[in-house]
């Protein structure tokens, strides 16, 4: 019995369909620097701006793409997600982002914001409609929350993300999510009375 070979899939056109993120990461998986290089055209740009208005300093978020990417070219093989993979890219980046935070206290280095001269860290409209509401001491209470409580937070908060989500998101059980909301919002309350 002969095996029939499958075509490459097309457009209504005729014309080859690009592959899904899942595809190239698969590819990724088994070397192909091609692949790789057009997962990073196609997620670099928004990965860094989603960075950068995160953590508000643009020298410390082009990093966390390079050592997210660099994580990516490692860790492709291990893929299995169907579908997920902006999400399997976000938690990469989120858990990149809090170590760069981590190694900057401990050596005791500071991020500097400047949103006047660089608009691609202006707040979003939900960052902006919060601290409008927000007053000062809640706003500094907030900023002390250790980043990983903060990440819980951004996703269910300001993101809008379900738990379910937020887990996928963060890469971190269901569990841990609703932990890390419950003491967040308990240090939260101790930071305010």
């Amino acid at each position: 019995m002969r095996r029939r070979r499958s075509k490459p899939s097309t457009t209504v056109s005729g014309a080859r369909a690009e592959p899904s993120d899942d595809e190239l990461l698969r590819a990724i998986g088994r070397g192909s620097q091609e692949a790789f290089e057009e997962y990073y055209t196609r997620n670099a740009a928004w990965l860094l701006l989603r960075l950068r208005r995160r953590c508000g300093d643009a020298e410390l978020a082009a990093d966390v793409v390079q050592e997210t990417f660099l994580a990516v070219w490692r860790a492709a093989g291990s893929y299995r997600g169907r579908g997920q993979a902006g999400g399997w890219l976000w938690s990469i980046a989120t858990r990149r982002l809090i170590d760069a935070h981590r190694r900057r206290v401990a050596r005791g280095e500071s991020v500097a914001v400047d949103l006047d001269h660089d608009p691609a860290v202006a707040p979003s409209a939900e960052e902006e409609a919060l601290a409008a509401s927000l007053d000062a001491d809640l706003a500094s209470a907030l900023h002390r929350l250790a980043p990983e409580l903060r990440a819980v937070l951004q996703a269910t908060v300001l993101d809008g993300l379900s738990v379910r989500e937020a887990a996928v998101l963060l890469d971190i059980p269901e569990g841990t999510v609703k932990t890390r909301a419950r003491r967040a919002r308990l240090h939260l309350k101790e930071a305010l009375t």
